[in-house]
């Protein structure tokens, strides 16, 4: 997930560069998305481990 949380990073970031705003949104949150949900996944198979 992390990965595709930075593959879409990039594409926002691209985008936003050629000056596709829409497309560079929501790309940014579908990224801040799965960065999110990563990291809680991250965080409960780590917490789930230790027990």
């Amino acid at each position: 997930m992390f990965r595709w949380a930075i593959i879409f990073a990039i594409v926002a970031l691209i985008a936003s560069l050629l000056g596709f705003g829409g497309v560079a949104g929501l790309s940014a949150n579908i990224a801040y998305v799965l960065l999110a949900v990563a990291v809680i996944l991250f965080i409960v198979a780590f917490v789930s481990r230790k027990m």
